[in-house]
């Protein structure tokens, strides 16, 4: 009995894990769309954007915590830093600073919106999980 409860253990850590994998994989489409305009981003704004990419890089730190630990607090981390990275794109696309255009903006929000997405489905999963 006990060896049947270690094996479905060891399965539940491996979806954790593939589905923690699956987001990091679209989040990192994110990165990649953003990280060749940050780092072009003039000296004036330097500050700005080593946060920016300091938290945009980190918050793959949050997913596979979130991944290896299978607990929802975690979840809730990485969903707080995405909300924080979409505070930064409006920050950036705002006019009187224009370091994003309002199309790069919107493409770099389609990006955090499907990884956002896929978190709030894994949040719903693993409470789903710990309701029964």
């Amino acid at each position: 009995m006990q060896q049947q409860n270690q094996d479905a253990t060891s399965v539940i850590e491996v979806r954790g894990s593939a589905r923690g994998l699956a987001v990091t994989q679209r989040y990192m489409e994110f990165v990649n769309y953003v990280y060749p305009m940050a780092v072009n981003w003039s000296g004036k704004h330097r500050v700005f954007r080593d946060v920016f990419l300091g938290r945009a890089l980190d918050q793959t730190a949050l997913f596979n915590d979130a991944s290896k630990s299978n607990q929802v607090s975690r979840l809730y981390l990485a969903d707080s830093g995405l909300a924080t990275l979409r505070e930064y794109l409006r920050f950036a696309s705002n006019p009187a600073r224009k370091l994003m255009s309002r199309h790069q903006h919107e493409v770099a929000e389609v990006h955090l919106a499907e990884t956002g997405a896929m978190l709030g489905a894994w949040i719903s999963k693993l409470q789903m999980g710990r309701s029964r």
